[in-house]
């Protein structure tokens, strides 16, 4: 049975809005608003390092969310088979490492850990050497989980540009300044945009650095346990490197700080001596939308279907919240 054809509004074309329109621009008429760069540079989403790590979360987030990543990780990869642009896409697993005086941070992060479908975390030590070669003789413990993945964030903003560009109509145009009336549906992707509609939305302040290290490499993302907050590195094509993420309660969209800048590159450096000669490509910071829960919201106030509050999880439950919140068309 054809669907009807609806007309279709998203409002923010984000990561959230990216999906959104993927999934609906074959069947329907979309309109998108952005008030931003259409490359989407403003958005949480081009900022991330885009890591698919329902086993790591888990030690942070409830156990549904973390089976919502589980879950999520197939979606991203059919996903991205459709997209005619090609995007790095990896489910190798990841690696948590420690430095011996931080073996203590390794044992609480493995307690922690939620059993999600059987799938079991595995402490290594002398492997490690078979798991990232480079990292031998650098660490002597760590944890294996072997479910984890990423994706290149950036390469899948392009794409997805690339994918709907001809099929939708874009507009630079506020929110607030359309009727919602002429549309079946609005989709509200706003993030931190919808502020003024969502109470309680405030921003999590989180700063990357984008490295280019040709003397480095790691084949899957790696986590090192640190005393504030875990860092990961996130390897990506071409020998980039995505060192992240602070994670700071600050409404605050200004450049990185020195402090999160020399904690990120120094601890990258202790897991790998090749990071002394890397070239620093970017530094970002960005804010990620939150709710007061950290879970994320799918409402429908009228035709209007609201997506927002991912926290941290961003890439991880993206495909599963927007499925939700595309159920809601009929």
């Amino acid at each position: 049975m054809v669907r009807q054809r609806k007309k279709i509004a998203i409002f923010g074309f984000g990561l959230t809005g990216r999906l959104a329109a993927l999934a609906l621009y074959h069947e329907h008429q979309l309109d998108i608003y952005e008030t931003g760069k259409i490359s989407g540079e403003q958005s949480a989403g081009f900022v991330a390092a885009a890591m698919l790590a329902p086993l790591a979360e888990s030690v942070l987030c409830e156990e549904d969310l973390a089976q919502m990543g589980l879950e999520a990780m197939p979606m991203w990869q059919r996903i991205i088979e459709q997209l005619d642009h090609p995007v790095f896409f990896q489910q190798a697993g990841s690696l948590v490492v420690a430095h011996q005086q931080d073996r203590g941070d390794l044992v609480s992060f493995r307690r922690r850990l939620k059993a999600l479908n059987g799938i079991q975390p595995e402490f290594v030590d002398s492997r490690i050497a078979d798991i990232e070669p480079e990292l031998a003789g650098r660490f002597h413990q760590g944890i294996f989980l072997p479910c984890e993945g990423q994706l290149d964030n950036r390469a899948f903003y392009v794409a997805s540009y690339q994918q709907v560009k001809d099929s939708v109509r874009f507009f630079e145009k506020s929110a607030d300044a359309v009727s919602t009336q002429e549309y079946d549906y609005v989709i509200d992707c706003r993030g931190l945009g919808a502020k003024t509609t969502l109470d309680g939305l405030r921003g999590v302040r989180g700063e990357v650095v984008r490295l280019h290290a040709p003397e480095v490499t790691l084949h899957r993302p790696v986590r090192l346990m640190h005393p504030r907050y875990p860092i990961y590195i996130a390897p990506k094509p071409n020998h980039e490197f995505v060192v992240g993420a602070t994670e700071i309660e600050s409404q605050s969209n200004k450049p990185m700080t020195l402090r999160s800048a020399m904690e990120l590159l120094s601890s990258a450096y202790t897991v790998h001596s090749g990071f002394a000669e890397a070239e620093i490509v970017d530094m970002r910071a960005g804010l990620r939308p939150s709710l007061p829960d950290n879970r994320p919201l799918v409402e429908k106030r009228g035709n209007r279907i609201m997506i927002n509050g991912l926290y941290r999880h961003g890439y991880l439950l993206a495909p599963k919240v927007v499925e939700t919140a595309l159920s809601h068309i009929h």
